[in-house]
Parts: structure tokens; sequence; C-alpha cells
């Protein structure tokens, strides 16, 4: 059981937590990293697989490597979008906490980690990518609750990640995570902010026994 007290805290972090995209140079203390990644290691895992590996990154030349990877993806991205001034703002999305941030993770995924037959993947072999997300979840909400900005890096193509980081070829390079303090943490979620997209209304997403159902 857990007091009130405790509960209201787990869903302050749930509800406070933002993707960051601005650091300071201030270096990340490294017991809070280890929490962090304590936190993340502690994810629920499909067949209790646990594909995840952490590539903690601090070089200066490998930070500039990744922002690289991720502009070319975005620049690339950018083109599916008509309307100029959505490019634009597309365009404008900061990637440049990879190189800002004191510390950067690539989160990894391997779908060979527990063999040829676990529990849940023969069926759906999206688990392993699915139990990987909890784990950066949970590392998400760790930072958030240690005071630590966290930003993920979606775009990539994951052989220029590979390569970068020497990752195996049946690895998938899943998140690049920037992790250090900010003194600019959103109130409300980036894309929100930047008028890119609104939180949908609960009540809409919700059935009831049956698709469309409310």
């Amino acid at each position: 059981m857990f007091t009130n007290e405790e509960k209201q805290a787990i869903y302050k972090v749930i509800f406070s937590r933002r993707d960051v995209r601005t650091f300071l140079p201030n270096p990340v203390d490294e017991s809070a990293v280890k929490r962090i990644l304590e936190a993340a290691h502690h994810a629920p895992s499909v067949g209790f697989m646990q594909p995840w590996n952490f590539i903690l990154i601090n070089e200066n030349d490998l930070k500039q490597k990744l922002a690289w990877a991720a502009d070319k993806e975005r620049r690339a991205l950018a083109i599916h979008y008509e309307d100029d001034e959505r490019s634009s703002a597309f365009l404008k999305l900061k990637i440049e906490g990879l190189k800002e941030a004191p510390l950067s993770i690539c989160v990894t995924s391997d779908p060979s980690r527990g063999g040829s037959h676990v529990l849940g993947r023969n069926s759906i072999p999206e688990t392993d990518m699915m139990s990987t997300a909890c784990a950066i979840q949970n590392m998400w909400l760790a930072s958030c609750a240690e005071g630590l900005a966290m930003g993920w890096v979606s775009f990539y193509k994951k052989t220029d990640i590979r390569d970068i980081l020497g990752i195996p070829h049946h690895v998938d390079p899943v998140a690049l995570i920037s992790i250090g303090y900010t003194d600019l943490y959103p109130k409300e979620p980036i894309l929100e902010t930047a008028k890119w997209r609104r939180r949908k209304e609960l009540d809409q997403l919700v059935y009831y026994n049956k698709w469309g159902e409310s």
C-alpha cells in the first residue's frame, strides 16, 4: 500500500514529465544516472526478455556525429510537409540537445535476447520494442523525479547510429536520449506549445466493450 502523499507524488511526476530540448552544460550527478538506469532496468518486459542495453555517450565528437545523423533525417522528413509554414516549424524543432546535454544515452533493443522462444514474443514479435519503450518511460519518469531534463530524439537512420556507435546489425537503436539540467523546463509539451498538435480529450479515446462504442 502507498500513502496518499506517495500516490500524489507519482501522479505529479507523470503529469509534469516533458520532452526537453535545451540543456545546461553542468555535469550530471553519476549517482542520479545510476538510479535512472536502475529504474529503466526494472521496467516490465514480455517474457522477462530484458532486451535493452544502454550506451552512455559523453565524448563531444560522438555527440556531434549523432546530432548530424538526426539533423540529416530531420531535413529529409521536412519535405513531406507541403505547407511551407508547417515545414519551417518542423525544421525549427531542436535537436541541438544531443550536442548541448552533458550526457547522451542510446537505448537499444536486441530481438534475439532470450533465444528463439520467448514467452509472448512468438505471438507478437514487436514485444521486444514495446518492452524497451517501457524502460525508456521509466527513465523519463526517474529523470523528472531527479530534477533532470530528458529529451528523446527518434528521427535518424538506424544504419547511421549503428555505424557511429558500433552497434551489431541485428540490434535496434530505439532511442537517442539527452539528459542534463535545464533552466527552461516546459510547463506544456513542446509540440503543443508550438501549436503542432493538441492533446486529445480522453473521453474521445475510450470505448466500452467494442470499438467505437462510447
